[in-house]
């Protein structure tokens, strides 16, 4: 049976469940709401099958929600876990969110909402949204919005929504380490990969989990054309690489020059901990000089799961468009790694404040640091030569003054880029 429901005056109760016969009724006292009656949607409570649907009314302005608000304890931590199923959606990451409101006992909001990450995404609909938060200090009950927004023809039926006490989320500690290094006057690639392994074995040897090297390892100093040195991937330079990841059991990111078949790449290379290539970004923004040297542009932006968290990688000229980091960022990095032969340094901060992630410069002629979520560079690399390790905990999050956790809102609230 589907039931309709009337938007009217939103009464909230509080509810929890422990058993399973409680949890397969967890569709029991949602309520619905809209910030006002010409924006609220069509409402609807599936029994048959324990769901609650909310449909757009034929314009974009729709925007409503089923909302229930559950007691909470002061630091104590909870996790929401949401599962939906979509249809006709644009824009999933705008349109289908969940809020965590948190209130005390007179109702008022004590702090910024939550806005947990969507987690997975699939081509026929579905989707899953997690979180885990702490109740923070002065809460009494936490409000859950299961939101629907901003499409003109689109649905979304929530099917099974928990909230519960969780355990604090694990640490995921990763030692970041870059390296300020440039080779001059080299009989070629094979000369400068042996001049990097310095660097790489210093980054080992403090027990890097990751290690950044520039841009164009194999032609810097060289006096080579990128044509010269092009090479397959994987290829002679990712095995030299490899044997070194291997050995110090560290990942590595370096930029090189890949050919395939006749197209030349300007490439950005990830090889694990075992030595294998697990990885490569093909630049997308191509400069005058490389695009009459004979490269070709990329035309993707691939996130990469390691054992510490998912990464991505940019290569110089992307830092100057927001592009290539917004669409690094919504498929789920946390961390950019950018071999750059030079640049502007206010980009880079751009880049880490305006998408919330951990930025990794490696460079021959702008500053080789590591960059934080507020922008703030929190390790460099000053001397040629040298290596700078910074050790972040990334399941830790960033909150901003009036913004709260700016990452879990900017997927949200943030307009729709190019080709999206």
């Amino acid at each position: 049976m589907i039931r309709f429901v009337t938007l009217s005056v939103i009464i909230i109760l509080n509810a929890n469940w422990t058993t399973a016969d409680e949890a397969e009724k967890w569709i029991s006292d949602w309520n619905p709401y809209a910030q006002r009656q010409a924006l609220a949607p069509n409402l609807q409570v599936n029994e048959n099958t324990n769901s609650l649907l909310i449909k757009s009314k034929g314009h974009f302005r729709s925007n409503g929600a089923w909302q229930k608000s559950f007691p909470v304890r002061e630091q104590e931590f909870y996790k929401i876990h949401a599962e939906y199923i979509c249809q006709d959606v644009e824009l999933p990451r705008r349109s289908i969110l969940v809020r965590v409101d948190w209130r005390n006992a007179e109702g008022k909001r004590v702090s910024q909402p939550e806005y947990p990450r969507t987690r997975q995404e699939t081509n026929d609909g579905h989707g899953l949204i997690e979180g885990i938060y702490p109740a923070p200090e002065g809460s009494a009950t936490a409000l859950i919005e299961l939101i629907f927004r901003w499409s003109e023809t689109g649905s979304v039926e929530w099917t099974n929504v928990d909230w519960r006490q969780s355990e604090p989320p694990k640490p995921r500690l990763v030692k970041m380490a870059t390296v300020n290094f440039r080779p001059q006057k080299t009989s070629g690639p094979e000369e400068n990969l042996k001049q990097f392994a310095v660097s790489v074995r210093e980054a080992g040897e403090q027990k890097a989990d990751i290690v950044c090297l520039p841009e164009g390892v194999t032609v810097v100093g060289t006096g080579k054309t990128y044509l010269d040195v092009a090479e397959s991937v994987p290829g002679r330079s990712t095995e030299f690489l490899g044997e070194l990841a291997s050995r110090y059991s560290m990942y590595i990111v370096a930029g090189i020059y890949e050919q395939d078949e006749e197209t030349v790449y300007n490439t950005a290379v990830l090889i694990d901990r075992q030595g294998k290539v697990v990885g490569k970004y093909r630049k997308t923004t191509l400069p005058r000089e490389e695009i009459e040297g004979g490269i070709t542009p990329g035309d993707s932006f691939p996130v990469f799961a390691t054992d510490f968290g998912k990464v991505g990688m940019m290569i110089c000229w992307d830092v100057f468009f927001p592009e290539p980091a917004r669409r690094l960022a919504y498929h789920g990095a946390e961390i950019i790694f950018m071999p750059i032969w030079g640049g502007n340094e206010n980009l880079f901060v751009a880049r880490a404040i305006e998408n919330q992630i951990y930025l990794v410069s490696s460079s021959y002629s702008a500053r080789t640091g590591i960059w934080d979520r507020e922008g703030k560079i929190v390790a460099e690399a000053k001397e040629v030569g040298s290596v700078v390790i910074y050790e972040v905990d990334l399941e830790k999050k960033t909150y901003w003054q009036w913004l709260g956790d700016f990452g879990g809102r900017i997927p949200r609230e943030a307009p729709k880029v190019l080709e999206e």
